[in-house]
């Protein structure tokens, strides 16, 4: 018997061991443990250096004791009463350590010969507690360095700078990221892979200088002869072709000194190169810009100061006309390079103010000099047209820089057409000519923000009067004014018309006010259904509450967030309509305040990045309203939300099926009893399905603390529920895990 139980003790202590997977090892430990004291009931409770229960695994119950151990953790962390608390006449308690620090607890209950447990039992359940408690200690690190292995790999991969690391002492890769492979794809050469390429590839110095069969100067780092550091090496391939990198290469030493691998890293420097190449053409722009004012400048001063005899008072005063004419054309042209600086350095500042849009064109107009070979300018401008938010002197200013541009391409005799008209929040205003229009091939750069100082002009060596700054300088003061500008052509010789918006002014807000909350007004309807809307632009505030209110809702309003959950406590709004907030970015709002977690939230705002949206979607938002937008736009996507949450639909995934409305989760139709705390976590797992829950967004939804994202804690939570859904932890079908990011439910009918 001694001898069985010894073999049976070391083949128990083997196979707790033999494993890295910390769900074997504690299943493991509590089977053979119980197996080999003759318990009935067998528990394990991993614990942290705090002594919060991570994990609970339990042998030997059926499935309705198991239930009732719902509440053990919180009986375990004080350890007192076991026998008392756990039902049974006999009860053995060991701690787990490993090097001093507390891993867990093993508890053993109920010895199925009614005897009492023995001091060989003991003996046996240290041992094989210390083993467990060793066994855990190495999955954990385990698990940590495979966390750290899988993070390091991710930047690896995703770094934005190509990197390689070779074997030592060739140029065989062991690996590439996928920015290496991208450069190299350039290179490609049919039938061969990225690291068959480099076989044929040589390498260029910018001094000109090439190495003679292998990749040169890398073969030689990879030898340890030279270390590279931001070297230009332009990599080329025999037909030809070649990509032009900034390479580094370092060598990695063992102990002893020997190159183990070499690390390279590769830059692709054809955006470099670009941007280079904008930066000369725009150098090339101004300079040619400076140059002609100062030619007609320099020319009149000379002719006058030249003159033998001295010119007549009548050609005097022409040429000091002239002279007068081109300075302040040179000083227009150095206030647009300060204009554009301040755009690209996004110090650009506007006051807006109530202006009407006839007024400013007007002036616009007056200043716009339709003698000579200048084309007229027509106006067609709606009577009930209302007022914009509008810093006069910049719209005049976007204006005349639109007429100039559109007069250099335009026959004197066709004119140029102004036209505006209200759409939803903003008034449209567009400048249109009959001149050469914009090629199809040009149209996509002057929607590229780095592309309008190349592409001011429609045609390359046109000449004309006017700076081509000015339509650089009109997409950056649109843009400052929170509007949008756009080009739009038939293409060549067919005309362009130049597009940009402005936000109407609401004239019953009080712009120096802070309209902390407010009711709706008097247009604001009397709906029974709250809508809040937290906006802090007071004339888009205006609008949106006067078109929620004659929709038939009730709208609540306020411009700040800083009172945000004793609002929604008090107003028990519906639905919510947020924007970015000065200092909060919206989402980070939403994350942030758990009030929000239960209402559907409509992102309302001016950054349509597919980034931004899909993160404001990811995070919890039903929709994502981009400005401009108009009030059948606003009132169907709110009436859409509501709908969609008047009264949740049953989540059914497979057997599972989870009644909202009623706090019920079902398997199979069989009832199972959740905790509160586990119910709430399997809700927001489930109110939003296919999307990733982190584990600081569920510590901050479920317990209402995101600064203890305790993973280990929403393992333990994990694990229950799975045991009470049926759950399988090696294949599950309910709850997802997303390793080192949170957990995920599939949507109803997924596959």
């Amino acid at each position: 018997m001694l001898r069985e139980r010894i073999s049976r003790l070391r083949s128990a202590v083997s196979r707790i061991g033999a494993s890295l997977d910390h769900d074997t090892i504690l299943r493991e430990a509590v089977e053979n443990t119980r197996a080999l004291t003759g318990a009935r009931y067998g528990v394990i409770a991993t614990t942290d250096l705090t002594g919060e229960v991570l994990e609970l695994v339990t042998a030997g119950f059926t499935s309705e004791e198991q239930q009732q151990l719902a509440d053990l953790p919180a009986y375990l962390r004080s350890l007192s009463h076991a026998a008392e608390a756990a039902g049974s006449k006999t009860f053995l308690e060991t701690p787990m350590r490993h090097r001093g620090d507390p891993v867990g607890n093993l508890f053993l209950a109920e010895k199925q010969d009614g005897r009492e447990f023995t001091g060989e039992d003991e003996d046996v359940v240290a041992l094989l507690a210390s083993q467990a408690a060793a066994a855990i200690a190495n999955s954990r690190t385990y698990d940590n360095e495979q966390r750290a292995r899988a993070d390091l790999e991710a930047v690896f991969d995703t770094s934005p700078v190509g990197v390689a690391v070779f074997g030592a002492g060739n140029a065989k890769p062991v690996s590439l990221n996928r920015e290496a492979k991208r450069i190299l794809q350039q290179l490609q050469v049919p039938g061969r892979s990225p690291e068959e390429l480099l076989e044929v590839l040589t390498c260029r110095r910018a001094d000109g200088l090439e190495g003679a069969g292998d990749p040169w100067p890398l073969a030689r780092a990879l030898s340890g002869a030279e270390t590279l550091r931001a070297e230009e090496i332009a990599l080329q391939v025999p037909d030809g072709r070649s990509v032009t990198t900034l390479l580094s290469a370092t060598p990695i030493r063992s102990g002893g000194g020997e190159i183990e691998s070499v690390v390279v890293t590769l830059q692709d420097l054809a955006p470099l190169e670009e941007l280079e190449r904008l930066r000369t053409e725009f150098m090339d722009m101004v300079s040619h810009e400076l140059r002609a004012p100062l030619a007609s400048i320099k020319g009149s001063a000379a002719t006058v100061l030249g003159a033998s005899p001295g010119l007549d008072p009548t050609e005097m005063l022409h040429f000091f006309r002239i002279i007068e004419e081109q300075a302040d054309h040179l000083r227009r042209l150095i206030t647009d390079l300060l204009d554009a600086g301040r755009i690209a350095t996004g110090t650009l500042s506007v006051t807006p103010e109530p202006s009407e849009v006839a007024a400013l064109v007007d002036q616009a107009r007056s200043t716009f000099p339709t003698a000579g070979n200048r084309p007229a300018v027509q106006t067609d401008l709606p009577p009930d047209l209302p007022r914009v938010m509008a810093d006069g002197p910049r719209i005049v200013q976007v204006l005349s820089n639109l007429f100039s541009n559109a007069a250099r391409y335009c026959p004197e005799s066709s004119p140029i057409r102004v036209a505006a008209v209200r759409d939803g929040v903003h008034v449209t205003i567009s400048v249109s000519d009959e001149g050469r229009g914009v090629p199809p091939e040009l149209a996509p750069r002057l929607r590229r923000k780095s592309m309008w100082y190349v592409g001011a002009q429609r045609e390359q060596g046109l000449q004309g009067q006017g700076s081509r700054l000015g339509l650089a300088i009109c997409k950056g003061l649109v843009e400052a004014h929170g509007g949008r500008i756009e080009v739009g052509s038939g293409g060549a010789n067919q005309g362009a018309t130049f597009v940009f918006t402005l936000p109407v002014a609401d004239e019953a807000a009080d712009a120096s006010g802070s309209a902390r909350i407010s009711l709706p007004s008097s247009r604001g309807g009397t709906g029974s259904t709250p809508v809040l809307v937290v906006y802090n632009d007071l004339q888009t505030l205006g609008f949106v509450r006067d078109a929620l209110g004659a929709a038939g809702y009730f709208p609540i309003v306020t411009d700040g967030h800083q009172e945000l959950s004793g609002i929604i406590q008090t107003a028990k709004p519906r639905l919510i309509l947020l924007d970015p907030l000065p200092g909060t970015d919206g989402i980070e709002l939403m994350e942030s305040l758990r009030e929000l977690s239960d209402l559907p939230i409509i992102v309302i705002s001016a950054f349509g990045r597919d980034e931004t949206i899909a993160r404001g979607l990811e995070i919890g938002a039903v929709d994502y309203i981009v400005k401009p937008f108009s009030p059948t736009e606003l009132t169907t996507r709110v009436g859409a939300a509501l709908r969609s949450r008047a009264k949740p639909d049953p989540f059914v995934l497979g057997d599972l099926a989870i009644d909202y409305e009623e706090r019920r989760v079902t398997v199979a139709g069989r009832s199972v009893r959740l905790t509160a705390t586990e119910y709430e976590f399997l809700r927001v797992l489930s109110y939003y399905p296919r999307r990733v829950k982190t584990y600081d967004y569920l510590s901050r939804q479920v317990w209402g603390d995101p600064e203890s994202a305790d993973p280990g804690r929403m393992r333990t939570y994990v694990k229950k529920l799975r045991q009470k859904l049926g759950d399988d932890p090696s294949r599950p079908i309910y709850i997802l895990t997303e390793r080192g990011v949170g957990y995920r439910m599939d949507a109803p009918g997924d596959p």
